[in-house]
């Protein structure tokens, strides 16, 4: 079983930017695929980005693409999402997950953590 904790949201203003962290603990050699998916009110879930488990391999949502970054280190068991030029669109709840091997079927999640981005 692998445990994910987010961590960074807040409340910006629009153009501004903001870092999301998510520790991996437990089977974390279970973790080869990490994302970051988000929820507005009224919406659909949406992956915003994906990394496999060296780095070599990420993917974006065309909505943020060119302004989130998703990276990661192994060493600390941590991926992250660095949000430059956010919107108001962006708001939503943020969250972590993972698969052993599926882009698109995550079997482990974190709780989530808001993001407000004011105009």
């Amino acid at each position: 079983q692998v445990q994910l904790v987010e961590s960074g949201g807040g409340w910006v203003q629009a153009g501004g930017s903001l870092s999301l962290s998510c520790a991996a603990s437990g089977r974390t050699g279970s973790t080869a695929i990490m994302a970051w998916f988000r929820q507005a009110p009224g919406k659909e879930r949406e992956r915003v980005a994906a990394i496999n488990w060296n780095g070599s391999i990420t993917t974006y949502a065309d909505s943020v693409k060119g302004r989130f970054t998703i990276s990661r280190d192994n060493a600390k068991d941590t991926v992250y999402l660095q949000m430059n030029s956010l919107k108001p669109e962006d708001t939503a709840v943020y969250y972590c997950a993972t698969s052993a091997h599926s882009w698109t079927w995550y079997t482990a999640w974190g709780r989530g953590t808001q993001v407000t981005v004011s105009s």
